[in-house]
């Protein structure tokens, strides 16, 4: 079978830049086994106010 080289190249790649992405936030903590970030309050009312701004609604 043939090596899809092309499809490599694509891979690497990104296909969408993250610094201007909304999700973005400072993070107050992490949790230790999910390593999920916990945003600070600022940043949850931030970005809650940017989504009411920004609605189509």
């Amino acid at each position: 079978m043939t090596e899809n080289k092309s499809k490599e190249k694509f891979m690497a790649n990104p296909v969408e830049r993250h610094d201007t992405a909304a999700w973005r936030a400072d993070i107050k903590e992490l949790k230790s086994e999910s390593k999920v970030a916990i945003p600070t309050e600022d940043s949850v009312s931030e970005a809650k106010d940017w989504v009411d701004t920004n609605s189509l609604s």
